[in-house]
């Protein structure tokens, strides 16, 4: 057992999410003061419990799943270890002993073969293009950004735009398209002179038309009923088939994927009433939200609603879908499947996550 993925039944809902983000799990084991196994939590359990009450207050008592597949340490093999995994698909596997005490787990990432990784991902696919929005100036990354466009940034050994499409790639997208305009002449080059296994069309703005703006350029070149767009510094670790499939079945027209973030203040903060009378003092408290990722998965007949050739952002969108009565969704990921390379803290974070260079 590398990671401690264990956590208390009694445990709040917020402690939950810290150490999913702590240990890069999607599961983790609900066992008593002897370890003795109560239950599983998935990031699935959590999301659905935000999805349904929009709250991230409570416990996990009530959430977690008490029926959890385990496998008794004695009947250990891996035939049956992969058939469990296969069947029942599940992340993590609980060994118990014969008193339901977890002597051990396994992740199903340590016992598929890469081979066997990618053919489990056949199911997944998703046959909808991405728009990857890369013709800002990526001014919160100069000077590196006076010599290379944002989505060429190398992130270890490949480009950041690269990352973000190899990643969609898992599901089985084949046609990407990339909205150009800063230094888009190099992003084009760049493609044009490497080997892929996938179908990229370039757009160009000829004014620089904001965050949804050039999404209007696409309404053509569309054939799919749904599309995927993307910031080019934003790589999200979620399962989009799920997200579609969520999407779909809510009849939504505008789902944002979004991630769970922590912020700490690192000081009392001090209630005050009218006259200044101090209510009370709250120290260092430490508030979760959901914030906007900037990856989002949109139905085509909405593109009407953006103005031609004009500036004009996701925010925009959103409030205008908002106004007609339409559907938008919010898919929630944990913090540590989000990851933002937008400037330069963000960057070496990024690189660190990614397993890049570590003197930048």
């Amino acid at each position: 057992m590398e990671r401690d993925i264990f956590i208390d039944e009694n445990a709040l809902i917020k402690e939950a999410l810290k150490k999913l983000d702590e240990t890069s799990e999607k599961t983790l084991l609900v066992v008593d003061k002897k370890r003795h196994l109560l239950g599983t939590l998935t990031d699935g359990d959590i999301r659905r419990y935000i999805i349904r009450t929009g709250q991230l207050s409570g416990t996990i008592k009530s959430i977690y799943n008490k029926d959890p597949i385990v496998i008794k340490k004695n009947n250990v093999s891996e035939k049956r270890i992969k058939e469990i995994f296969l069947e029942k698909k599940i992340e993590v596997l609980p060994i118990v002993d014969e008193a339901n005490k977890v002597v051990n787990y396994l992740v199903w990432t340590q016992v598929f073969s890469e081979q066997e990784k990618f053919n489990l991902f056949q199911d997944k696919k998703i046959n909808i293009p991405v728009v990857i929005m890369a013709g800002g100036k990526g001014t919160r990354l100069a000077p590196f950004t006076y010599v290379l466009p944002k989505p060429l940034i190398p992130v270890g050994d490949k480009t950041m735009v690269e990352l973000i499409i190899d990643n969609f790639r898992i599901f089985g997208v084949k046609k990407f398209f990339l909205t150009l305009n800063y230094k888009g002449e190099m992003i084009e080059a760049y493609f044009n002179g490497i080997e892929k296994d996938y179908e990229i069309e370039f757009v160009w703005e000829d004014k620089f038309l904001g965050t949804a703006g050039s999404l209007r350029l696409l309404e053509d070149k569309l054939e799919e009923d749904y599309f995927i767009v993307s910031n080019c510094d934003i790589l999200i670790r979620a399962n989009f088939s799920e997200v579609l499939k969520f999407h779909k079945s809510n009849q939504a027209v505008f789902t944002s994927i979004t991630a769970i973030q922590h912020y700490r203040i690192p000081y009392g903060v001090v209630n005050v009433q009218n006259g200044g009378v101090i209510e009370s003092i709250e120290e260092k408290p430490e508030y979760i939200f959901q914030v906007n990722t900037g990856v989002y998965l949109l139905n085509k007949t909405i593109l009407n609603l953006i103005p031609e050739n004009q500036y004009f952002d996701m925010p925009n969108l959103i409030k205008k879908l908002l106004s007609e009565g339409k559907k938008v969704l919010a898919y929630p990921v944990n913090e540590s499947d989000y990851i933002d390379v937008g400037q330069w803290e963000d960057y070496k974070r990024a690189l660190s996550k990614l397993g890049g260079l570590n003197n930048v």
